[in-house]
């Protein structure tokens, strides 16, 4: 499978001398092709130092959020920058990284429900510190969990990210399972179609290989899927191909 990344983090360079030019371009006409054409479902800003300030965050995510694209924030990565905040102000779907968020941040998501998303794989390879998962948790922010699979973090596993999450982001083990399960499907606004057993959903489920659901918290590396279920139909089954 050919993986391509498209977008920009921050403002792109051919556009660096007109900050205010480029925004103009992107809370006009392309926010609007994109949600006419129906091309995403979210608008999703970097809200950190060296990328996007909360006042142009607010702009483009309440112009998005206008025409039908939810909020969703990279926030607080590389230093408090507001990010958690204003993903309590616009109802974000969700606040991703927040390795730096402050605690009026951590207040705000917690009292309007805002999903902060642990993505501890990219602390791994960009050597950052790792998100306080049990802060956040123990705040009553609702905490779920991702791969951050991009080009910076090219990370496939969720059995990494729940391991790494259970080493350095302080959480236990079913809690980990919990956030790369139904809290990720909330996060991304599909937790009535997946991300949990129960009737009427897509029954998409792994059987693993494992005596226990505690082994996630530990085992960093080998594949331990046996039986792979999409729409609730058997996919892959090891026991068939030995």
């Amino acid at each position: 499978m050919v993986r391509t990344f498209l977008g920009a983090h921050a403002v792109p360079p051919e556009h660096a001398g007109d900050r205010a030019g480029y925004l103009d371009l992107v809370a006009g006409e392309m926010l609007d092709t994109i949600a006419h054409a129906k091309l995403a479902a979210f608008c999703d800003i970097f809200v950190d130092e060296g990328y996007f300030t909360v006042d142009e965050g607010r702009r483009l995510l309440t112009k998005g959020k206008g025409l039908g694209l939810r909020p969703k924030l990279h926030a607080d990565e590389l230093s408090d920058s507001g990010g958690g905040s204003l993903a309590a102000e616009v109802g974000a779907a969700s606040a991703d990284h927040l390795l730096r968020v402050s605690a009026s941040g951590v207040e705000e998501m917690a009292r309007h429900h805002i999903p902060g998303v642990l993505l501890p794989a990219t602390s791994l390879t960009s050597r950052l510190p790792y998100a306080d998962g049990r802060r956040l948790i123990d705040a009553g922010v609702p905490v779920a969990l991702g791969t951050d699979f991009n080009p910076n973090c090219w990370c496939e596993s969720m059995q990494l990210a729940i391991a790494l999450a259970c080493h350095h982001n302080g959480l236990l083990p079913a809690e980990a399972i919990v956030a790369g399960t139904i809290n990720a499907a909330h996060a991304i606004g599909r937790a009535t179609e997946i991300g949990s057993l129960e009737p009427g959903k897509l029954a998409d489920l792994l059987i693993l290989e494992v005596p226990s659901f505690r082994h996630l918290g530990y085992r960093i590396g080998g594949n331990i899927v046996h039986t792979v279920v999409k729409r609730g139909r058997v996919r892959i089954d090891r026991a068939l191909t030995k």
